[in-house]
């Protein structure tokens, strides 16, 4: 009985000293030294609490937390619920300053400015890793150029998808399967030239509508990624898919630039890191839960279907004159800056 009563006592002083630790360590978060300013920021995004952009923000605000020693709070608000779901609202007061810090992808972004959509340009990315090469190199400086002229500081960026096309009226391999068919796309020009361009009639329209209005017949066909179509449970409701990674889209991470000037440089700098960190960690993040989710659409009944480069190539050139069209429109410099129809294995000191 007194072993028994000793091992109990040992195990409780262990639990106990393992408790103080756990409970020191929360309360002595890491921030090298350094005294924050205590601060609350008002984060506000379009995407569901799953969405990759909501992940991105939450991971952010967390990092932030936990380096400024719980002295910068992020308050983090989904589904544009500051502005009761109207995403285009939503923008407008970012950038007027009624919150603090947003996320929202670039066609949404380009209510704006029509050039921060110059990415989006069709088929001018081939891979994730072509797009974070040309983002973190040039992309991002010219992003931030663009939406200083609107009073928003540039923080960076993630993978929304490469964008993909479903349907529940049949599947889709040339562009005569996309005559008439009612396809929900973003706010952003490029979506709604490109769909009408084949045929289709694009039609602009929320996320959070999206999953009612394919329900009620409203909309046949959505543009998405894997993982968004996943969030949204998309695939419930499409029967087929068809992989063309004809668009890469991408968040946006943003800060009032009032609300950001008013930040002691110290703070400035760790938004920034931490940004960056939290983006980095998202993209690998949705890059391999792609592959997954994959086999779950297919094991769950949705078509997947993958075009051959014969028939990639029919599309591409139906498009043709619509790219020439768009390079034009944006420029020489954003074309430049993401190296658009250019060689994309550069070096960091390349000039852009």
């Amino acid at each position: 009985m007194i072993r028994i009563c000793w091992v109990l006592f040992v195990s409780i002083l262990c639990i106990s000293a393992v408790l103080n630790i756990f409970s020191k360590s929360q309360i002595e978060l890491p921030n090298n030294g350094e005294e924050y300013e205590k601060v609350r920021l008002v984060m506000t995004a379009n995407g569901t609490e799953i969405g990759i952009e909501s992940l991105t923000a939450r991971r952010f605000a967390n990092l932030v937390k936990l380096a400024s020693g719980g002295n910068v709070q992020i308050e983090f608000y989904p589904n544009d619920e500051l502005t009761g779901g109207n995403t285009n609202e939503a923008v407008k007061a970012l950038a007027e300053g009624a919150f603090d810090l947003g996320a929202y992808v670039s066609g949404t972004m380009s209510l704006l400015d029509s050039r921060l959509e110059v990415a989006t340009i069709p088929w001018s990315f081939s891979s994730y890793q072509e797009a974070r090469q040309v983002i973190d190199h040039s992309g991002g400086d010219y992003y931030a150029k663009i939406l200083s002229e609107y009073g928003l500081v540039y923080l960076g960026s993630t993978h929304n998808a490469m964008r993909q096309l479903s349907s529940n009226i049949n599947p889709i391999r040339k562009p005569e399967d996309m005559q008439g068919l009612r396809i929900r796309v973003l706010g952003g020009e490029v979506y709604r030239l490109f769909f009408a361009e084949l045929g289709a009639t694009p039609v602009p329209l929320g996320w959070s509508e999206l999953n009612v209005a394919i329900q009620q017949g409203v909309i046949q066909g959505q543009e998405n990624g894997f993982f968004l179509m996943k969030s949204g449970r998309l695939n419930k409701i499409q029967k087929y898919m068809t992989v063309w990674n004809y668009l890469y889209e991408n968040y946006l991470f943003v800060a009032n630039r009032k609300t950001f000037d008013s930040l002691e440089p110290k703070t400035q700098k760790l938004l920034k890191e931490k940004m960056l960190e939290a983006c980095e960690w998202s993209r690998n993040y949705l890059e391999n839960r792609e592959k997954h989710i994959r086999t779950e659409f297919e094991e769950e009944g949705l078509q997947v279907i993958d075009l051959t480069d014969e028939e990639l190539a029919v599309f591409k050139e139906k498009i043709r004159p619509l790219r020439e069209k768009l390079k034009a429109k944006y420029g020489e410099e954003a074309c430049k800056a993401f190296r658009i129809d250019m060689d994309k294995n550069f070096k960091k000191d390349d000039d852009v």
